[in-house]
């Protein structure tokens, strides 16, 4: 067997070295211990060269498999798994940025299969792969084993993407398992922390709970809140909570009135601080009416017809107005809402409705009995304040393709909505919504009407951007989905902290809408994605350490797959190996020996 040169050298050296040390015992005057000073060093020169060049021994290892060891794995789960392979079964480590460590480390599961071409089944140990490399198994049986139990936030769910008024609800579940033989914990205290302090707060049993906390954004644009759990005034878990406030897009909406009242005038404000283009007919006599505008020229309000109409989105009116219009007005309105896109919100009276009002077949309106209604009930929409009251004289009974937008406690509708042609009808029979400001309450107020004006003017379908992973993390794929009718003529361009990347997206075969590409994040935080002719879309990339409970839960439903994959051929029982020898134990060999001789010339 040949051997490089290096191997020959350092055999000289230790020829030489062992030569000279044993002349010089034996030429040494004191001849006391002088068996030991030549035992010492001819066992010195021999662990040396044992630590360069270490025997081989025979180990017992799987063939076909191999462990690989990810976040959170447990030693003596590694140790206990090694006594059932064999002591030589492979073992490696998988993560781009892998602390040093003797365990060898991986970064793409494709070259564990290049590597290995035999390998049958994974052992993977800890929190799991990534639902992203999964693929890159392609037949190979994965086989978890899981990590201890997880502690903390181990799921959450909030819109990423609020209108400005529109309060961020963040619900989710709190785990925190008293550990065996210990005493129980006390209350843990969930709280979300807005710009600068904290915004809601929650109290959980101590071994955990769901929860749900909300805030209102004073201010567009982006930002990071945190959910923080303390117990005992101690902080136990934190995770980031990042949206994207957007101020919303200014509307115009015509309020018709058939008598003064406080509510309109309230809405009409509370439109017009939100920078909506807002008039406001009221009727004061037969024949008489006054007008308001803002945020807008005036112009005629006398009656409806298709040159007013076209000038706005939506037309809010009473059940009085409806009643008093005239056949060609009910005509003009009906093919706006038709033709033109128009939305109609009627607040109604607990009566039935207008003739005038186009699909009133579907919208019943159930009067409550005299007396029953003078105390406020309760009333529910999504993201709703608890405890939010209002007088509700009637419910609403409806026919599909109506559906509901606020309810009751008992779940009858107060709220409701239909499309129309292109446009939509919005039917509401809750009186009186100005005593929420008057109560303190602005949130719910805005909540209400912004419920309603998003039911009577859906935002138009345009191209947009989707991002396909519930937890980006750094390091690993990101698919990017661009849905729109044409494809982009120019790549699109991401941006992240690190710098910028083109985008290569491929266009699906089933939806030609759909174009896909993949995208590495290199580091956490906000990333744009940029295309000429969509506005920016902003993301957010979790650092690797973030939000592990829900990413724990990701990963073990996207490997169930192939741990349900049939092993192709029949497990082998371990075979041996030969490895070398640990040279640590060489090595401290070498030590003692070469300490025994420095320290006998002491002596």
């Amino acid at each position: 067997m040949s051997h490089p040169p290096v191997f020959y050298l350092l055999l000289a050296a230790c020829l030489l070295l062992t030569l000279g040390l044993s002349v010089a015992a034996l030429r040494r005057a004191d001849k006391r211990r002088r068996p030991a000073r030549l035992v010492a060093g001819w066992l010195a020169v021999l662990a040396l060269w044992l630590t360069a060049y270490p025997p081989l021994r025979p180990v017992k290892m799987a063939p076909t498999e191999v462990i690989l060891l990810t976040e959170s794995y447990q030693p003596d789960t590694l140790r206990r798994l090694l006594r059932q392979l064999g002591a030589g079964t492979r073992v490696w480590r998988y993560g781009p940025a892998a602390s040093p460590s003797d365990t060898p480390a991986i970064q793409h599961l494709q070259a564990l299969r290049e590597r290995y071409p035999a390998l049958r089944r994974l052992h993977v140990l800890g929190r799991g792969l990534p639902a992203a490399t999964l693929p890159e198994l392609g037949p190979v049986r994965l086989v978890p084993h899981s990590p201890p139990v997880f502690r903390g936030f181990a799921q959450a769910a909030w819109n990423q993407r609020p209108l400005l008024g529109q309060p961020v609800s963040v619900e989710g579940v709190f785990a925190w398992p008293r550990a065996q033989n210990a005493t129980p914990g006390a209350p843990v205290w969930l709280s979300l922390h807005g710009p600068g302090q904290p915004t809601d707060s929650v109290r959980v049993a101590a071994g955990g709970g769901s929860f749900r906390l909300r805030y209102v954004p004073k201010a567009a644009g982006l930002a990071v809140y945190w959910l923080v759990a303390r117990q005992r005034g101690r902080v136990v878990a934190a995770e980031p909570v990042p949206v994207e406030v957007s101020a919303p897009l200014p509307l115009r909406v015509l309020l018709l009135s058939a008598a003064p009242s406080f509510e309109f005038k309230f809405l009409k404000n509370q439109l017009g601080r939100q920078q909506h283009r807002v008039a406001l007919r009221t009727g004061l006599s037969r024949g008489l009416t006054q007008t308001e505008f803002l945020n807008q020229p005036t112009h005629d309000l006398t009656r409806l017809t298709p040159a007013l109409l076209a000038r706005y989105d939506i037309v809010m009116a009473d059940a009085a107005t409806l009643q008093e219009l005239t056949p060609p007005e009910a005509r003009t309105l009906k093919a706006a809402l038709q033709t033109d896109g128009l939305g109609l919100v009627l607040l109604a009276e607990a009566a039935a409705l207008p003739r005038a009002m186009p699909a009133r077949a579907d919208f019943a309106i159930i009067s409550h009995p005299i007396g029953s209604t003078d105390r406020p009930q309760p009333i529910a929409w999504p993201d709703v304040p608890p405890r939010t009251t209002a007088t509700l004289p009637a419910t609403i009974r409806l026919t599909p393709p109506a559906r509901a937008l606020a309810t009751t406690a008992q779940g009858q509708p107060v709220v409701a909505t239909r499309r129309v042609g292109l446009g939509s009808i919005t039917v509401s029979v809750v009186p009186q919504t100005y005593p929420w400001v008057l109560q303190n309450a602005p949130d719910i107020y805005q909540s209400y009407w912004n419920l309603l004006l998003h039911a009577a003017r859906p935002l138009p379908a345009q191209a947009q951007w989707q991002v396909l992973a519930a937890w980006p993390r750094p390091h690993e794929p990101l698919p990017l989905r661009l849905v729109s009718a044409g494809f982009p003529s120019v790549r699109p361009t991401v941006v992240g902290p690190r710098g910028a990347a083109r985008l290569a997206l491929a266009q699906d075969a089933a939806l030609s809408e759909w174009k896909t590409g993949f995208y590495w994040p290199e580091a956490a935080g906000w990333h744009q994605a940029k295309l000429a002719s969509l506005p920016p879309f902003w993301f957010y990339v979790y650092a690797a350490a973030d939000w592990a409970g829900p990413e724990n839960t990701v990963r073990q439903l996207a490997a169930q797959p192939w741990q349900r994959l049939a092993a192709p051929t029949p497990e082998s029982a371990p075979a041996p190996r030969r490895e070398p020898w640990p040279t640590a134990w060489f090595f401290g060999l070498f030590v003692l020996a070469a300490g025994f001789l420095w320290l006998e010339e002491k002596w």
